[in-house]
């Protein structure tokens, strides 16, 4: 659905009616930020997404808000609507109850495979457009329109890269969505969390200093977005973007680095992250909705900038939610319910809503079988990838939609006894968690509001949720139009 790069997706997304072109002259300095959180939040009459086409003291256009809302995230990811992605990973994995935990780490290794063996592999050009123009020996980023988007940031920062590196023992390719915090025209500050791929090289890189690393800027949506999945780290980006796109990734070599990236990128920032050049990074103004602490974090030193003759420079804005990227979490929501259910088949949905900013709120919903059955659902999934890092886990019952915040509310609230259906536990939480006593490590907790069972020790015999009948249903259903009421 979106084409082959950034320009093609601009095209679609112009033809559908999804762009708005922006001829204002603006400031990249808090002033695209301003208008991009009132077109997120509400505040306009569109929520398009927006290309900057005069941007103030430089000569390219910025997009931004380009996966904004349900149906142009699922166009970035070549489907017509997002549940979509649901269902076609289903299709590619086997999700019979495994035996044992070995079956079942057996089939998520096998899913390595199943892309594998789609076709999709990432393969190698000579010939590239992101390498129209070469910059060596005076490589300089003051070309870029990076943003500043918050009056106390610690500077301007890239926020929408594929940052793409390799594991120095294995080789196996990681693609993060890190933010860069432009320091001067050839460096850059890496904000790789302690959880992220990116963190797990700098911890094992053995043999010198310098990691070899490339900043991209663009190409297939598909592959920005999965710089942003939190995928097992056998699994390159790149196999899974191929998957989406229904084709291989075309990759092209980096002319100053050992690494290949996307040839139909906009531009590569090439160079290497200095493990022993650790910098203070921040304050920053993130998805968490509160401004980050300066933290040191290693620095990007540039070697190489290849580009477009004329690029498009993609961007995007967090904040307070809801922002763009809380459509990027929700695809990610959407394709990892299989990969859920690999573990823990009893869950029929799972949800995490723009107020939880990803790691505070999880809610699922589950086909409860025996007494005790949310606490092993809310155990198992802090024991999955990332969702460890979840702080608060709401199980309800199989009939409750999860992606209706109020009907889960009034399940979670109503179905509570707070004395007796909460777990309380330590463990790491996310990076960026203010809240916690400590670094990366505080409180969770779980919430059983599944309808509760005599075995749980409930006695009292409970309670039947209040419907209308199907056949009155009907026969209201018939009236409708004559009652001069609208659509139902």
């Amino acid at each position: 659905m979106g084409g082959n790069g950034l320009r093609d997706f601009v095209t679609l997304l112009e033809r559908r009616g999804e762009l708005l072109r922006v001829t204002t002259p603006v400031s990249p300095a808090l002033e695209i930020t301003e208008i991009v959180r009132r077109v997120s939040q509400g505040q306009a009459i569109r929520n398009p997404a927006l290309l900057f086409e005069r941007v103030r003291g430089y000569d390219l256009p910025v997009l931004i808000n380009m996966f904004g809302n349900a149906q142009r995230m699922a166009w970035a990811l070549h489907v017509d609507e997002l549940e979509a992605l649901n269902r076609n990973l289903a299709r590619l994995v086997d999700l019979r109850m495994p035996r044992s935990m070995g079956a079942a780490a057996g089939r998520a290794l096998s899913l390595v495979d199943a892309l594998r063996a789609a076709g999709v592999r990432p393969h190698k050009v000579k010939r590239a457009p992101v390498q129209e123009v070469i910059e060596t020996a005076n490589p300089s980023l003051d070309f870029l329109p990076i943003l500043t988007c918050w009056p106390k940031d610690g500077g301007p920062f890239i926020t929408l890269p594929q940052v793409v590196t390799q594991h120095p023992e294995t080789g196996v390719r990681n693609v993060g969505m890190y933010r860069l915090q432009k320091v001067d025209s050839r460096t850059l500050l890496v904000h790789w969390q302690r959880h992220k791929g990116g963190a797990e090289h700098e911890r094992v890189k053995r043999d010198g200093s310098q990691l070899p690393a490339a900043v991209v800027l663009g190409g297939d949506p598909a592959c920005i977005w999965c710089a942003s999945a939190p995928l097992p780290p056998d699994i390159d980006e790149y196999l899974l973007a191929g998957w989406l796109r229904g084709k291989p990734v075309p990759l092209v070599a980096c002319v100053t680095q050992p690494l290949s990236v996307p040839a139909d990128a906009e531009v590569v920032i090439e160079g290497y992250v200095d493990l022993d050049d650790q910098r203070p990074e921040g304050p920053f103004g993130d998805h968490t909705g509160y401004y980050t602490p300066v933290e040191l974090f290693p620095a990007f030193h540039v070697t190489a900038v290849t580009r477009r003759r004329d690029p498009i420079y993609p961007a995007t804005v967090v904040g307070p939610p809801p922002m763009e990227d809380y459509w990027m979490g929700k695809a990610t929501e959407r394709l990892f319910l299989p990969l859920l259910r690999l573990f823990l088949p009893e869950v029929v949905d799972f949800a995490m809503p723009a107020p939880g900013v990803f790691h505070n709120l999880v809610l699922v919903s589950i086909q409860k079988r025996f007494p005790g059955h949310a606490r092993k659902v809310i155990h198992g999934l802090w024991g999955l990838a990332l969702l460890s890092l979840a702080k608060g886990i709401v199980v309800v019952d199989a009939w409750v939609d999860v992606q209706n915040p109020t009907e889960a509310a009034w399940q979670a609230l109503g179905n509570v006894d707070w004395a007796r259906d909460v777990l309380i536990a330590e463990g790491p939480v996310d990076h960026l968690d203010h809240a916690s006593y400590q670094h990366s490590f505080g409180g969770k907790i779980g919430i059983d509001a599944t309808a509760k069972w005599p075995e749980e020790g409930y006695s009292r015999g409970w309670p039947e949720v209040a419907r209308m009948s199907p056949e009155v249903q009907a026969r209201v259903d018939a009236l409708w139009e004559g009652l001069g009421l609208g659509h139902p």
